[in-house]
């Protein structure tokens, strides 16, 4: 009973900080138009997106209040007809510039370099650089709103989370948990105001930097052989000096990550090795989750056949204050809760299993993501 309660208690301190994040600390842009004075790069990396690209970038050529709007797209070595799509939507707008993107270097993945391509190409006298995926669709005064946020921070990099899109069960089980990971377990005050690289967080969607931060950090070079580029370059802000700051893009982006449940497993499976490190650390996080998430709701049914319902009720209580915790999560993120925060423990299982198949292929060298090798 006693080791009971303390999981209660420890599973009602993280809500209570995933509450505290969400209607204390986390940032939340603006959600009237805004004019920007400054002029702005957005940096548009495709491989392989002909079936996706066409609302997103419909979506930035609809921009407002960005003056000095620029949009640099690059095909980095697409074999679906990416390029001509591009081209049929951009038509013969002057803001839209087309590159080809060369294979990367020894050293290199193939997202930062791409990234770092565009980087190098964008217009000298843009600010800011907006870095958006092709599975995400702006709102019409994002990119402005984004910007202006960065500046009121006083950050050289904003994450504005998109709103995530969900349509499968699979979505639905795992795409959540990627707001509830950062809003329960980083402190976002104290993230932006450390200067520790490792307290750092960021999701590559929809990437706001100032520029010349972004050159002091490196930019993309300095992460160029990181599978979490995101994260891993506002680490190298942070060591350049710099500040990041996180905010809900819920009101500015919506994005669609996968399309079906291959997608969504191999591309976590690429990358869940990285966020952890050492397979130690990942079996010691995940064993926790485990235990503060998933088991409450069984011992509680095994309390209950076993006919004692005080331990029952307090396996009950944890349960609810995990399901409570994706609940605050979905509502502070523009994200569904009902019914699918009652699953939260199925969640846990699943991402468990994730973590231990990225685990598997990484040291048989199998990971792959658009027909390259991850690691």
């Amino acid at each position: 009973m006693s080791v009971l309660l303390a999981l209660l208690l420890a599973v009602a301190a993280l809500t209570g900080h995933t509450w505290v994040n969400a209607t204390r600390w986390l940032r939340r842009p603006t959600a009237h138009p805004v004019e920007l004075t400054e002029p702005v790069a957005v940096l548009l990396p495709l491989r392989d997106e002909a079936n996706r690209v066409t609302p997103c970038l419909r979506a930035l050529l609809a921009q407002r209040g960005v003056p000095g709007l620029r949009i640099v797209v690059l095909d980095d070595g697409s074999t679906d007809g990416t390029a001509e799509v591009v081209r049929a939507v951009a038509g013969d707008d002057s803001r839209v510039t087309l590159l080809t993107g060369v294979a990367p270097p020894p050293g290199w993945l193939g997202k930062p370099h791409a990234c770092w391509q565009l980087a190098t190409r964008a217009d000298p006298a843009a600010t800011a650089l907006v870095f958006v995926d092709a599975d995400v669709v702006l709102a019409p005064h994002a990119v402005a709103a984004a910007v202006t946020e960065l500046r009121v921070a006083g950050a050289t990099l904003l994450s504005p989370y998109p709103r995530i899109l969900v349509a499968t069960a699979a979505d639905r089980l795992v795409q959540p948990l990627l707001q509830w990971l950062w809003l329960t377990f980083l402190p976002l005050r104290a993230m932006e105001r450390s200067p520790w690289p490792s307290l750092a967080a960021a999701g590559g969607q929809f990437l706001v930097l100032d520029r010349a931060g972004y050159t002091a950090a490196g930019g993309h070079a300095a992460v160029a052989e990181k599978i979490l580029e995101d994260v891993e370059l506002a680490r190298a802000v942070k060591r350049a000096g710099g500040r990041i700051a996180l905010a809900d893009g819920s009101r500015l982006a919506g994005c669609r990550m996968y399309d079906d449940w291959p997608q969504l497993r191999d591309g976590y499976t690429k990358s869940l090795w990285a966020s952890f490190g050492h397979p130690g650390a990942a079996a010691v996080v995940v064993t926790l989750l485990l235990l503060l998430y998933t088991a409450p709701p069984l011992v509680a049914v095994g309390a209950l056949l076993a006919g004692a319902p005080g331990v029952a009720a307090v396996a009950l209580a944890g349960y609810l204050l995990g399901v409570a915790g994706r609940v605050l999560t979905a509502r502070a993120t523009g994200g569904r809760w009902w019914p699918d925060a009652l699953a939260h423990p199925v969640s846990v299982v699943v991402l468990g299993w994730l973590t231990l198949r990225s685990y598997h292929l990484r040291k048989r060298r199998r990971l792959t993501w658009r027909g390259r090798p991850v690691s």
